[in-house]
Parts: C-alpha cells; sequence; structure tokens
C-alpha cells in the first residue's frame, strides 16, 4: 500500500526534516508519495522540493511569489496557490492519507481543521491549533473518525507510552523539558539577552519562532495546553520536568506507579518517522541511543519565577475558554517584536500577561469566535508594545 501525504511548511525546519525521512523511507523501499507541499517565502528551496517529490500542488503565502513560482514550475504541471486558501487546498487535495502540518503559529488552524473534514488524518507539529482551538479541533477529528498523531518530540513520546494501556489508567503525565539556553539564570542576567543568544538552543535545531518559545519556556506552557487536548487529561494531571539531556522526551505515570518513558536522541526524525509511518515502525539510519555514553539523566523543577511564560500557560489553560488562544496571539506577536530587536527578552511575558488582563473570556467559542479573539489579541498586544515604546521615548531609556 502506497502512503500519501502532504507537508505543510516544507521549508522549514520539520518540514526540511520530513523530507529526509521520505528520502530515508523510500530508500528502504517504503512506499510513499509526496502529494502536496506548502510554504511561505522559500521558493528557491520550494522549486527544488519540487523538482525532486514532484507533487501534485503547492502553495505560497504571498501572490506575487506564487505568480513567479508558477513561470519556473510551469513544465513540471505542479500547480501553484497561494495565501490561507492555499494551505487549505494542499491540506485537502484529493487521495492524500496523511497532512504533516509544521508551520509556525495559528495560521495552521483552519488548514487543519478542512483537513479534518475531508477525512485526512493529521500528522500534527502546529501546536497553536490545538492551544487556539483544541476543544473544536479534537471534536471535528472524533466527528470524522480522523486520527491526530502528534508529531513534536513530548507528545510523540507520550503517545507511544500510552499504546496498550487504558487511558483512564493515567495517573499523570510527564513532560519533559531542557530548560533552553538560559536554565539557571535570573531574570536580572535575562534583561539583555540579545536574539541571537535565545537563538542557541542547546539540544535541538529548530525555527526561530519555536527556538524562542524554548528559550521562555513558553514552548513548554503550549505543549501542556496541547496535551491536555491531545489525550483528554484534566491540567491537574500534567507536569512539568526540566530534563536538560532531552533523552527522555516524555513519561506516563500509571495509578499502579509504574512509569513509561520514551527515550532517544534530540531527533526530530525519529517522532517524524513514527508519524509518518503509524502503526507501523520502519528502520532508520538515524543516531541511535549509546547508554556508555549518555550515562547521566537529570531532572529539575520548572524555574516560575524567572520564566513566568510556563506560569502564564498553566493560568491561562485553567481559565480556558478563549483564554489560551489570546496567550497565544499574544506571544506570537512579542516573540516577532524580540526577535526584530524591539523589545527585551523579559517583555515577552509582560506583554502576553497584559493582553491576558484585558480580556473577558468566552467559554463556548465557535471557530470564528476563535479568528476573531485572535485578531483582536495582536492589536491589544501591539497597543501594549507601543504603549512601552512611548514611556521608553519619554523616559529617554533604550530597550536594548
Amino acid at each position: 500500500m502506497q502512503k500519501k501525504i502532504s507537508i505543510l511548511g516544507s521549508t522549514g525546519s520539520i518540514g526540511i526534516q520530513a523530507l529526509e525521512v521520505v528520502r530515508n523511507l523510500k530508500k528502504n523501499n517504503y512506499n510513499i508519495e509526496i502529494k502536496g507541499l506548502a510554504a511561505g517565502k522559500n521558493i528557491d528551496l520550494l522549486e527544488k522540493q519540487v523538482l525532486e517529490f514532484k507533487p501534485e500542488a503547492v502553495s505560497v503565502m504571498d501572490e506575487e511569489l506564487a505568480d513567479i513560482l508558477n513561470k519556473r514550475l510551469k513544465s513540471t504541471g505542479t500547480d501553484v496557490f497561494y495565501g490561507i486558501e492555499g494551505l487549505i487546498k494542499v491540506a485537502t487535495l484529493e487521495n492524500t492519507d496523511l497532512v504533516l502540518n509544521s508551520v509556525v503559529g495559528v495560521v495552521g488552524l483552519l488548514p487543519t481543521l478542512e483537513a479534518i473534514r475531508k477525512g485526512k488524518n493529521i500528522a500534527l507539529a502546529n501546536k497553536e491549533t490545538l492551544v487556539a482551538a483544541g476543544k473544536i479541533v479534537m471534536e471535528e477529528a472524533q466527528k470524522h473518525n480522523v486520527s491526530i498523531i502528534p508529531v513534536d518530540s513530548e507528545h510523540s513520546a507520550i503517545f507511544q507510552c500510552l499504546v496498550g494501556n487504558d487511558k483512564k489508567s493515567i495517573s499523570k503525565l510527564l513532560l519533559t523539558a531542557s530548560g533552553g539556553p538560559f536554565r539557571g539564570k535570573k531574570t536580572e542576567q535575562l534583561e539583555m539577552v540579545k536574539p541571537e543568544d535565545a537563538l542557541k538552543h542547546p539540544n535541538w535545531k529548530m525555527g526561530n519562532k519555536i527556538t524562542i518559545d524554548s528559550a521562555t519556556l513558553m514552548n513548554k506552557g503550549l505543549e501542556v495546553i496541547e496535551a491536555r487536548w491531545l489525550f483528554d487529561v484534566s491540567p491537574e494531571k500534567i507536569e512539568v520536568l526540566i530534563h536538560p539531556q532531552s533523552i527522555i522526551h516524555s513519561m506516563v505515570e500509571y495509578v499502579d506507579g509504574s512509569i513509561i518513558a520514551q527515550l532517544g536522541m534530540p531527533d526530530m526524525r525519529i517522532p517524524i518517522q513514527y508519524a509518518i509511518t503509524y502503526p507501523n515502525r520502519q528502520y532508520s539510519r538515524f543516531n541511535k541511543m549509546d547508554f556508555k555514553i549518555h550515562r547521566e539523566l537529570t531532572f529539575e523543577e520548572p524555574d516560575y519565577v524567572n520564566f513566568p511564560c510556563l506560569r502564564i500557560a498553566f493560568e491561562a489553560l485553567k481559565e480556558s475558554g478563549t483564554m489560551p488562544t489570546v496567550m497565544n496571539a499574544a506571544n506570537e506577536v512579542a516573540v516577532n517584536l524580540f526577535l526584530n530587536n524591539k523589545i527585551r527578552f523579559t517583555q515577552i511575558p509582560v506583554i502576553i500577561s497584559n493582553v491576558m488582563d484585558k480580556h473577558i473570556v468566552n467559554n463556548n467559542p465557535t471557530i470564528d469566535d476563535i479568528i476573531e479573539v485572535d485578531e483582536w489579541a495582536r492589536i491589544e498586544a501591539m497597543k501594549v508594545y507601543n504603549n512601552i515604546a512611548d514611556t521608553v521615548s519619554k523616559n529617554s531609556v533604550v530597550i536594548l
């Protein structure tokens, strides 16, 4: 049987590694076909991917870039689309078995929903989809008998630890976190952190946004919310542990006291391959774990004081409804501001908290409500930033 997949975010870190997985699977005679690819603005890389994998359709976010790409690909027979409609087109291509969603941000929400409604199984690396609209997405997946297979290493680990076990027997989900590049530092040490410092993750190679989220611990907060919906557990049953070695990717504790952990090298290609080949496993040439080398596995409590984003995420989950949507949108704005040297690293949680404080929660939102609240939060986040900038200007204080 041939597996046919579409990849959203094919020129990003996860997308590039996913295509490497596909190459390796083909070398091992695994029957796989790329039906569609979607990217942002990197049309040069996307063009190379099209020439290699010959997808039926591709999409980019910009109409002008789509026109350029269309001319370049004229002889290939590949259809070129753009914008959110293009993402949805690639996500819902006929005969696609699996959609790997690895785009960054809430832009991945609508394509995921439309793919689910078309009966496509989802390999989910876009955590914002469940953070913003977890209840809606999981209800749609159940309604259309669709599997959502997590790609994030932590959620893939839990997914694997649950195989063969009754979810009713779960006592606790233990999400591990590396602690990021600033583990152990205090707030005063983080004041002058530059984007290039925050982008130096000790263990993982990831895109810019997720790397900054890892540095603030917001990434782990997003994963807590995602885990709540993926595995249908109450927030009280989710715990975060700092595990600097990133060897144990997460664990499940059961009511009898047994703990099952999933271990492996910090290599995203491993959970990507598992999501693609699920429910089977295939041979890979990726690095294997050697316990003679990796002898020490340590754990710490998260630092909620100096890294408040994790606490903020737990608070958003407790509020539930539209609050996680607001938190996620404000975080996306704040991270972008930091990456562009507009705010300090320590002002990321300040902006998020300010926007959340202004929000009145809708406990039963529709998808239209989610989209509206997301837009509101982005506008409010920019207002908070402008207030910060005005204050700095009046007091003649330099932010960075």
